[in-house]
């Protein structure tokens, strides 16, 4: 059997469950680490609940996703999580999704991993969100998501603090309301409203338009170049305002400001 036979005959077996995204629906990415659990608390001892040194790296993950080839206009990451919101006509191998699963997974992967100085892994999933409002709503859902995790991590390793055991710190907190668990910390001394935004909403990565002065070499004259640049955000807003970040982003003017616009991927 020569190979052309073999193609035609093999190829179908990758190629018969392809799924591809349907054109208008919004696409965000979500991305979590595998077994970063036992990667911050075991092998590398982050500082818990939250370390400087791992909300960075996740940032330099994100920043390098949203500029791998694929048109990202917002990125988002709490925990040990990322989202990705994509441009409106971003069509990448013609929208197979298991071509931007794994290529995605990949790309997070290694770019930790190369930053961390070892092995780390993403696994990856994708939302089709047919109305804006419901892009707007996954994002508060995250935010909101990081909220609760903040409150509840900071508790919890208070608790372990004060020689309580894994499960019963645990036990402790599911019987605790919110207003409760901030009475906890504050009779701890720790203000849970004064916490660093980053800590309680999560990093918020997007694409800002900015001229740059410079020189034009021919005329001698003073000219303005627009560029485009990621800006990471460390204090991202909440309710409406967030919600107004979220919209802009998805705007004409945003996403074409955030288009990011690469070579485009082919398969």
């Amino acid at each position: 059997m020569n190979f052309d036979e073999l193609d035609r005959r093999l190829r179908v077996f990758e190629t018969a469950h392809d799924h591809c995204a349907l054109p208008g629906l919004s696409l965000v990415a979500r991305l979590d680490g595998r077994g970063f659990t036992h990667l911050t608390r075991e092998r590398r001892h982050f500082a818990a609940p939250f370390d400087e040194r791992f909300r960075d790296l996740m940032t330099v993950t994100v920043r390098h996703l949203m500029d791998c080839g694929f048109r990202v206009v917002y990125g988002y990451t709490q925990s040990d999580e990322i989202s990705l919101l994509f441009h409106p006509d971003e069509d990448a191998f013609g929208r197979k999704l298991r071509k931007w699963l794994s290529i995605l997974a990949g790309e997070a992967s290694a770019c930790f991993a190369l930053n961390l100085g070892e092995v780390a892994c993403f696994d990856c999933r994708m939302s089709q969100l047919p109305r804006l409002e419901w892009v707007v709503d996954y994002f508060r859902w995250r935010s909101e998501d990081a909220h609760r995790n903040a409150l509840n991590g900071h508790c919890y390793w208070l608790l372990r603090r004060m020689g309580q055991e894994a499960r019963a710190a645990t036990r402790v907190l599911l019987g605790l309301s919110v207003t409760a668990k901030n009475e906890l910390l504050f009779q701890h001394g720790i203000n849970f409203n004064e916490l660093p935004a980053w800590q309680k909403r999560g990093v918020g990565v997007y694409w800002e338009t900015v001229a740059k002065p410079g020189l034009d070499p021919r005329s001698g004259q003073a000219t303005t170049a627009i560029r485009r640049r990621l800006t990471v955000d460390l204090e991202l807003p909440r309710g409406e305002a967030y919600d107004a970040l979220i919209r802009r982003t998805l705007s004409p003017e945003g996403a074409e400001d955030g288009a990011n616009l690469p070579p485009p991927l082919v398969s």
